[in-house]
């Protein structure tokens, strides 16, 4: 489990066919790494199965490849954002982030204005039913409010304030590229327990039968 709050940055480099080195981009962002622990890379969640001087190796399976932008930074300049696990008694500064990438989205425009940077992406239409306004999303494990999303859910904005900004990968994005999205993860239960399909309109969802007690007793929540 991770918050969404960056703690430094690395590079990933090849290692054999299905493990991969990451390499802290300067002195080691936290200490304290053990064999074992989990690390989210750009909102992966890998284990570090060895330590090495400059960071640790981890395997990548051929479905995280495929479902995430991490065989697009191997062997790269581009730098990948790191988090280490969330501990009990640590400040929750962000929102609840499993390290479960649920696809790739993709940049459209970024935006500066006088207080911040204005992002937007679109994501895959499965995704859509998650992209709430005000809602939680992770990207590339950055932890970041949407700010105003369209009726379906598959375009979104974000305003990202200067820290962030620069303390993560952000500020290497442009127009094009593809980053990893994570949605809320309580919003994925919601909609299961409520037996939403695949990807609804937004307006769908809102039309839905009001919430009450006697919905809930027929529905088994009695």
């Amino acid at each position: 489990m991770f918050t969404g709050l960056i703690r430094g940055f690395g590079y990933l480099r090849s290692q054999t066919a299905h493990q991969i080195r990451v390499q802290w981009a300067a002195s080691p962002p936290w200490t304290g790494l053990a064999l074992g622990d989990s690390v989210a890379v750009d909102g992966v969640c890998l284990t570090a199965e060895a330590l090495i001087p400059q960071g640790f190796l981890a395997s990548v399976s051929p479905e995280t490849l495929d479902r995430t932008t991490l065989g697009q930074r191997l062997n790269s300049q581009t730098p990948v954002n790191l988090e280490p696990a969330l501990r009990v008694g640590d400040a929750l500064g962000g929102h609840f982030v499993c390290g479960h990438i649920d696809g790739v989205g993709l940049v459209t425009a970024i935006d500066p204005t006088e207080t911040a940077w204005e992002l937007s992406f679109t994501v895959p239409d499965s995704l859509a039913p998650y992209i709430v306004p005000k809602g939680s999303v992770a990207v590339n494990g950055v932890s970041l409010t949407i700010a105003a999303c369209n009726g379906t859910g598959t375009e979104f904005k974000v305003a990202v304030i200067p820290h962030s900004f620069t303390q993560t990968n952000l500020q290497f994005l442009s127009p094009g590229h593809g980053v990893n999205i994570e949605t809320d993860l309580l919003g994925k239960y919601v909609a299961k327990l409520l037996h939403t399909p695949p990807a609804p309109a937004l307006e769908t969802i809102m039309s839905r039968p009001e919430i009450t007690l006697e919905f809930l007793a027929s529905n088994g929540f009695g």
